[in-house]
């Protein structure tokens, strides 16, 4: 079911969703903040864990008041490479 979101929360891949949900809903792979928070784990653990628990109210809160204006915003910014077709007007650039 390619259309059918699940819920962060029950997935089996996830923690609680916090990293999957940021990274979804500003574009860029969560795998990025999840090796920072990881790094920054060895130097500072409390700051690290209060902090994913922050994001993690900040994410439920979010999808709590307006779970609607995430789910339509969320396709407009994710972009897979090879799916943007070049409009008629962009001229094609060759490499020399």
């Amino acid at each position: 079911m390619p259309g059918q979101t699940s819920n962060l929360l029950f997935r089996n891949d996830t923690v609680l969703g916090v990293c999957e949900a940021i990274g979804n809903d500003f574009g860029f792979h969560p795998n990025w903040l999840r090796l920072t928070l990881a790094s920054l784990f060895y130097f500072f653990p409390a700051a690290v864990v209060g902090t994913y628990v922050g994001l993690g109210l900040i994410v439920a809160l979010t999808r709590w008041i307006a779970p609607d204006a995430i789910e339509t915003a969320t396709p407009a910014l994710a972009v897979v490479e090879g799916d943007r077709q070049p409009a008629e007007s962009e001229p094609m650039v060759l490499a020399a």
